[in-house]
Order: C-alpha cells, then sequence, then structure tokens
C-alpha cells in the first residue's frame, strides 16, 4: 500500500482543515481506511475510520468536529477537522486495508506509513 496525506498546516483554534489520503497499491473499494494522529510524546491513536460500506467511526474527541469520507473514483480518503483545538496537534497518518481488524485501535498491526501531514493548532 502507498500513501500520500495533504492538507495539514498551521490554524489557530476554532478554525478548519482538510486532509487528504491517496491510496494506491490496494482494491480501494473493498478497503477500510483509518486517520490516525501522533502528538508529541503521544502514542498513535485512531481518530476516524471508515469501512468498505462508507460507515464512519470516530474517537469520542472527534465526534461531531471531523468528518471522514471516500471518494472511490479518486481512491481518496478524507478528513474534514472542524472546532480545532490545541489538543488536535499531531502528525496526521492515513492507512487502508482489506481487513478492518487491522485498522482498528492504533493500526500496530498496519505495516506500511506515510510521511504523515502536520497539524498545528495555536491557542
Amino acid at each position: 500500500v502507498q500513501l500520500q496525506a495533504s492538507g495539514g498546516g498551521l490554524v489557530q483554534a476554532g478554525g478548519s482543515l482538510r486532509l487528504s489520503c491517496v491510496v494506491s497499491g490496494i482494491t480501494f473499494t473493498a478497503s477500510h481506511a483509518g486517520w490516525y494522529r501522533q502528538g508529541p510524546g503521544k502514542q498513535r491513536e485512531l481518530v476516524a475510520a471508515i469501512n468498505s460500506k462508507d460507515e464512519p467511526h470516530y474517537r469520542d474527541s472527534a465526534k461531531g468536529r471531523f468528518t471522514i469520507s471516500r471518494d472511490n473514483a479518486k481512491n481518496t480518503v478524507y478528513l474534514q477537522m472542524d472546532d480545532l483545538r490545541p489538543e488536535d496537534t499531531a502528525v496526521y497518518y492515513c492507512n487502508a486495508d482489506l481487513s478492518p481488524f487491522k485498522i482498528i485501535g492504533d493500526g500496530r498491526r498496519l505495516g506500511t506509513w506515510g510521511q504523515g501531514t502536520q497539524v498545528t493548532v495555536s491557542s
């Protein structure tokens, strides 16, 4: 799997960003995808996931603020982030796999990771 994440940046608290991730090397329509983040001194965590049926799942802190979506025609998964908070500051990574079991949790079962995209939220 090859993953190219983009869209990060510096934003003030309350602002918005839209992350994009182009996925290749996998049958995207059959895959499950997730956005993860790793903040300074913190472990990687799953922020949002979307299955092959387009059903989303969010960690509690992202509910109501973040929206994950996918465009199968573009092999792309998106993360719309609104009402950003300083605690959202992290490097954001995407990943995809045919097994939903590998997407859940902190993604430790996934073998390949892209470079990620930095999101910095100032107070």
